[in-house]
């Protein structure tokens, strides 16, 4: 896998880390699919993780805002 796209799915990652974060929201697992990574697929994918009910109500209060702003 060409390293660019190894550093994009990276970036990707943080660049979401830091934007709930901005949002007080914390996804613990939050991370580049590892499976996915190396078994060569066209795009590499972000693992969401999972999340308690709480984070889960704030992840979704905070898409709602954004979507009327």
């Amino acid at each position: 896998m060409p390293s660019h796209i190894h550093d994009d799915v990276h970036d990707c990652t943080e660049l979401l880390r830091t934007a709930l974060k901005a949002h007080g929201i914390t996804l613990p697992s939050l991370g580049v699919d590892l499976p996915g990574l190396a078994g060569g697929y066209a795009i590499p994918l972000v693992a969401l993780g999972n999340c308690n009910t709480a984070t889960a109500r704030r992840l979704a209060e905070t898409l709602r805002k954004a979507a009327v702003q």
